[in-house]
């Protein structure tokens, strides 16, 4: 017998027969359960039918703490798939972009992920020009030119534990203002990556990277959360934004990534996945920060 087996009670059905009808026989009539984020809609609506009094909460919504605090083994295997996605990211900088499309370079990108070791690819954004300015883009057919500004933001799974890294590159010498701008991101980055330390509610980052770019003048193209949980998946709780208390604990890992997003013209993120430790944050990528010139 398997450790832990003496817990687990199986019931099977054959083809035909009606599964959510088996799975009520191991249900309480009136009891209430927590579901997978990921549970299906048609499995979680058949055990209601099945099941009418019975209630279910999501288990990120129920237990936010469980999956939030990671132990050092789990911590590791976040460095690994920050590493990989490292690599991917310097691999990606000797590929051509003037003249292709976004998503052949998302495809680039997708393929690397693959060949350091993800076995899963969750997205391969690739903005460039105006299109870098909706920091939800999806690499699309646009074609990458001379003088663009192109923002990636790329992650999935390597050995059941995500990545999700960006950076900002640009097709040919920057101008200034476009240099000034992604100085401005970099330096709210670590501002908000210096916060990081036991105790600080996770809503403190978010205000600190804020506040960079609104003193800047830019607060208003700042339109998005600073960032977010990761283990297992790529995106989970603690979110780093306003409103959110729950204080930082050693363990928590997360995205720093703040952003400027100038309409019609560019965008540009800087993200780094971020570790607690007792002494403060760790970053689990160690890519640069520079504008890096692209050909």
């Amino acid at each position: 017998m398997y450790k832990g087996q003496g817990a687990v009670r199986v019931t099977d059905w054959s083809d035909g027969q009606d599964p959510y009808a088996a799975a009520a026989g191991l249900l309480r009539p009136h009891g209430r359960y927590g579901v997978s984020d990921a549970a299906w809609a048609l499995h979680l609506l058949g055990l209601q039918e099945a099941l009418p009094l019975t209630a279910y909460r999501a288990l990120t919504t129920a237990l936010p703490m469980l999956r939030a605090v990671k132990d050092e083994h789990e911590v590791a295997r976040l460095a690994a798939a920050g590493a990989a996605a490292d690599a991917t990211y310097e691999d990606i900088l000797a590929v051509r972009f003037a003249g292709r499309r976004e998503s052949e370079v998302a495809a680039d990108l997708a393929r690397l992920l693959g060949e350091h070791g993800h076995s899963q690819v969750d997205f391969t954004v690739v903005g460039s020009g105006p299109n870098g300015a909706n920091p939800h883009h999806e690499a699309g057919d646009r074609v990458i030119r001379d003088g663009d500004m192109v923002v990636l933001d790329f992650g999935g799974l390597k050995d059941g534990y995500g990545s999700d890294t960006t950076r900002t590159v640009h097709v040919g010498p920057p101008t200034d203002e476009e240099r000034q701008v992604h100085d401005l991101v970099r330096t709210a980055q670590q501002a908000a990556f210096e916060a990081v330390r036991p105790g600080v509610p996770c809503q403190e980052i978010d205000r600190v990277a804020r506040a960079v770019i609104t003193d800047a003048g830019y607060g208003e193209y700042f339109i998005h959360r600073t960032g977010h949980g990761i283990g297992v998946t790529t995106h989970e709780p603690p979110y780093l934004v306003e409103g959110e208390e729950q204080p930082l604990v050693p363990g928590m890992c997360f995205s720093i990534e703040p952003g400027v997003y100038l309409p019609g013209r560019f965008g540009v993120r800087i993200e780094d996945i971020v570790t607690c430790t007792a002494e403060g944050g760790r970053r689990l990528n160690g890519t640069p920060h520079e504008l890096a010139v692209v050909a």
